[in-house]
């Protein structure tokens, strides 16, 4: 009798999935917001190359916060419904209105206006995951579209080694423990510490993000763009994380998720989306 075991091998991507990887992986860390703003002002311009006045930052960290509590909300409450199609246009013209809005009032706005403009995103993001087979009346789901605010906060010069994936490391436990208190008790406490220590993760790297959206109207070079454009550019932003994020939660569900997470971080090493490892 041979004493030898049976190996077992991994299925591979397939040639299409292996292709989706791709692009998420571009999704995920081509670019940041301020890179988008850059090219939407024409040229390179350095959007957080001076600091925000403290109580901007302030104003901004309250603002995402209170954005992230209302989205939370609607996350876990009110996002499933009837397929409706494609309906990015719809929200990005929603956010175009939203943000011009707020461009005519001023940053006095922000505190209304970044609550409905992230409300709407967000309405935009669960048909992104519905879209990629995911259910929207699981909290898990709803927590997951959420997580995708907490993707774009960071710099062209500054991403967080291992980028997309040491974030939704970061947000792991946090968000596992918020779906498990959500299946056991519902929304009945919104101010449980699971789902407080959450939104607070989430919003200190959206705040990022709404700082930078703040910074960018203020720019004299984009003086002349108005509050919509950069909204639409906000959304478009986290419409493509979230086209990113979903992707790679459907491969996830496919394969093995250790063996998709080893090949985006491939795939990010030899895009040069991270550095290489020495030796590498």
């Amino acid at each position: 009798m041979s004493s030898h075991l049976p190996v077992l091998y991994e299925p591979q991507l397939s040639r299409s999935d292996l292709e989706a990887l791709r692009e998420a992986v571009a999704a995920l860390e081509r670019q940041s917001f301020a890179g988008r703003v850059a090219r939407l002002a024409g040229r390179k311009v350095r959007v957080v190359s001076s600091p925000l006045p403290p109580q901007v930052k302030e104003m901004a960290a309250a603002a995402a916060q209170k954005a992230l509590g209302t989205a939370l909300t609607v996350a876990l409450s009110s996002l499933e419904g009837p397929p409706q199609g494609d309906t990015t246009r719809l929200h990005r013209r929603l956010a175009a209105f939203a943000g011009g809005i707020g461009g005519a009032v001023g940053l006095a706005s922000l505190p209304i206006e970044l609550p409905l403009s992230t409300t709407i995103m967000l309405r935009s993001i669960a048909d992104i995951a519905r879209n990629e087979g995911e259910n929207l009346r699981e909290p898990e789901t709803g927590l997951a579209c959420l997580e995708v605010f907490a993707l774009g906060g960071h710099t062209d010069d500054n991403v967080l080694e291992g980028g997309y994936l040491a974030v939704r490391g970061l947000l792991a436990k946090s968000v596992s423990d918020a779906a498990r208190h959500v299946a056991a008790r519902g929304m009945a406490s919104e101010s449980a510490p699971a789902l407080v220590r959450l939104v607070s993760q989430l919003s200190s790297r959206f705040g990022v993000v709404v700082s930078q959206k703040i910074a960018a109207q203020a720019v004299p070079i984009i003086g002349a763009v108005s509050g919509a454009a950069i909204n639409l550019a906000f959304t478009e932003h986290f419409q493509t994380l979230a086209r990113g994020h979903f992707a790679m939660r459907r491969l996830e569900r496919v394969y093995d998720p250790v063996m998709v997470r080893a090949h985006y971080a491939r795939i990010a090493r030899e895009e040069g989306y991270w550095d290489a490892p020495a030796g590498a």
